[in-house]
């Protein structure tokens, strides 16, 4: 009997050895890495977050992939998470957001990175952290051709869609209370179906970043159909999101920028989505601003760009 209780003794605990062990060694492969980089290296898998109607920034081209100007700068900060981790053979995960849930996805840890057309400001950042600007744009008006709205005091009384959970929907908001438009604001799920309501003549005008007006007008070939115009009622700082509190992403996503900008790599990276044919066709022919060249400089010079 004696041995036989020892014997069990003994089988029970290596079980209790064996099952506290493994969780050990997960660990300890993980040692010293921030929660988002930890998770990363466990999985072998980087959850980019994309959009599907944000040209372009993160768009599907014909075969239904994700593609863009941002998912490249994402691409660029996983090479780096995998030098960071020691893990090169890094997997993409291609997860779709919308405007509205995309800072959500961001904070229940559903995307690692969301490379879209997301404005880094205060408020944001109160929540989420941003990359170094990535471009640089701000709220205008999609018209008819035909329309008689050229600024935004033309709109009084009108109709205008705005896209839920953008910057776009606060800053009309705000423009119609000082200038006292009395606008009928209505809300659309996504920039492709603002646009829709443009076409079907449910309102007068869409509301949103000058740069993606422009993208849906060349996307859908419609230049002799629509036009952007009004001067600029907000100003939106774009940046690649990613979750806050944790310095050492923060450093591998800042270090992926230097290491782009010392490389000269995001001018003509900027040409081939902003200047050059897109792979669906379209072209936008919109020159780099001087703000955001100048940005782009300071990473080339910034120290530490080199290393």
């Amino acid at each position: 009997m004696r041995c036989r209780a020892r014997v069990a003794w003994v089988a029970a605990g290596v079980v209790l050895a064996f099952a506290f062990a493994r969780p050990v060694v997960a660990q300890s492969s993980s040692e010293g890495l921030s929660p988002t980089l930890a998770a990363i290296k466990l999985r072998h898998v980087v959850h980019l977050g994309y959009r599907e109607s944000s040209p372009p920034f993160s768009f599907l081209d014909q075969a239904g992939r994700p593609i863009g100007y941002s998912l490249e700068l994402c691409e660029a900060i996983v090479e780096e998470i995998g030098t960071e981790i020691d893990d090169p053979a890094l997997r993409i995960d291609y997860v779709k957001v919308t405007s509205d849930d995309r800072i959500a996805a961001v904070l229940d840890g559903k995307v690692d990175l969301e490379c879209g057309s997301t404005t880094a400001n205060a408020e944001r950042s109160r929540q989420v952290a941003f990359s170094p600007l990535m471009f640089v744009a701000g709220t205008k008006l999609m018209v008819a051709k035909s329309s008689a709205i050229s600024v935004a005091t033309d709109l009084k009384g009108k109709t205008v869609v705005v896209t839920k959970g953008t910057t776009n929907e606060a800053a009309m908001h705000q423009v119609d209370t000082k200038l006292a438009l009395g606008l009928t604001i209505v809300t659309a799920p996504d920039h492709e179906q603002s646009y829709q309501m443009l076409v079907d003549g449910k309102v007068d005008a869409f509301a949103t970043d000058d740069i993606l007006l422009s993208g849906l007008i060349a996307r859908h070939k419609s230049q002799d159909k629509f036009r952007v115009t009004g001067d600029y009622l907000s100003y939106e700082p774009y940046g690649i999101m990613f979750r806050k509190g944790e310095p050492q992403l923060a450093a591998v996503v800042e270090r992926a920028f230097r290491r782009l900008g010392s490389n000269h790599d995001l001018i003509p990276l900027y040409n081939k989505w902003f200047v050059g044919r897109l792979p669906t066709g379209e072209r936008l022919n919109v020159a780099i601003s001087p703000q955001l060249e100048q940005a782009f400089h300071v990473l080339d010079d910034s120290p530490g760009a080199n290393n």
